[in-house]
């Protein structure tokens, strides 16, 4: 198939070597990003060592501190900044919060109109600052100061103001900036951005937190929609089909019609499940009498079953994965019962399949 031209304003073909050239340039901002967050884990990892600057803390053991320090917080992480600093730091609060930590944005301008009051005793402060001369910060900074509070720092200039006022300095390592110019910032934000999001990754590990907390984070979208679990989508109680071992096969016709699962669950005296009839069971058994061929005789003993707390996607996973996939699927609590059945078309309404 031919491949639509480009075209300028005035309809003529694009020229070719002007495409390469903006192709040419493109690559190189991404060959310095990628400098720049090679140069970033670099500094991460390197050791202490003896002539280090004085006043200068290694990026990995003030990293390590901030971890600790974040992990152990009785209140919020205050993220703030301005500018590019500010972009990157409203996505930086974001993660933070959807991963488990409790984070907020305050905007240095409105916080020294009023907003410093959303700042508490037992909160820590992330303030973001390339040059570390932001002065919009100096409200901010000023209030950490005054009460008390942790100040974490984000930027690439050891001996700014802002680094020397901070409790833990994360100072990311000089590389040049993508424009040709090296005024935007574009290199600069991106280590700031990927330290952040190295910061709350650390920081979800530490807690332990789990896809269940994740999606108790994030329940609507597609993502929601991943981490649901089967107990948001099974029928319950009446609406299951289910018999004993030894109700007839004109009776076991009688609830898989009524139910319209296209099987039934056979229950001992306990309740506990054990086993199942399909519609393809019943096929297979039509040349037996109704009434003297009980349940238990053409039954399956050992049925695919799941649990309420596994996700809806696991559950689909299990119903595709034998040879023939089945459509329903009995759900079983921690002994046995079952506490509902799943259909594929509950999982195809809920946009799960």
């Amino acid at each position: 198939m031919t491949q639509p031209a480009f075209h300028d304003d005035a309809g003529a073909p694009a020229d070719e070597a002007r495409i390469q050239s903006d192709i040419t340039a493109a690559c190189r901002v991404l060959a310095r990003e990628s400098d720049g967050l090679a140069r970033l884990a670099a500094a991460l990892r390197a050791p202490a060592v003896s002539d280090e600057p004085e006043g200068i803390t290694p990026l990995g053991t003030a990293f390590a501190r901030a971890v600790d320090a974040f992990s152990t917080l009785a209140g919020r992480v205050i993220v703030t900044g301005i500018g590019k600093s500010g972009h990157v730091g409203r996505k930086i609060q974001s993660t933070l919060a959807s991963t488990g930590t409790p984070s907020v944005f305050v905007h240095p301008s409105e916080a020294s109109h009023g907003d410093l009051g959303m700042i508490q005793r037992g909160d820590a402060v992330l303030a973001l600052s390339n040059s570390g001369e932001t002065a919009e910060l100096a409200d901010i900074v000023a209030h950490a100061r005054r009460y008390g509070l942790l100040l974490a720092a984000i930027t690439a200039a050891p001996d700014s103001t802002l680094a020397r006022a901070a409790d833990i300095a994360l100072i990311v390592p000089k590389a040049p900036e993508a424009c040709p110019m090296g005024l935007a910032p574009t290199t600069s934000t991106t280590m700031q951005m990927a330290l952040g999001d190295a910061l709350a990754v650390v920081l979800l590990e530490r807690r332990n937190f789990s896809a269940t907390d994740f999606g108790v984070f994030h329940p609507g979208g597609r993502l929601g929609t991943r981490l649901r679990r089967v107990s948001d989508l099974m029928h319950r109680g009446a609406a299951m089909p289910l018999g004993t071992p030894d109700i007839a096969m004109r009776q076991v016709i009688m609830e898989m019609t009524r139910k319209a699962f296209g099987c039934i669950g056979v229950v001992s005296p306990d309740g506990r499940l054990r086993g199942l009839i399909t519609d393809g069971d019943l096929r297979r058994a039509l040349d037996r009498d109704l009434d003297s061929t009980l349940a238990a005789d053409i039954m399956n003993p050992t049925p695919l079953t799941t649990g309420p707390d596994v996700l809806a996607a696991e559950a689909l996973r299990l119903m595709n994965a034998r040879a023939r996939p089945i459509t329903s699927l009995f759900v079983v609590d921690a002994a046995g019962l079952p506490v509902g059945i799943l259909h594929i078309h509950d999982l195809l309404r809920a946009g799960v399949a």
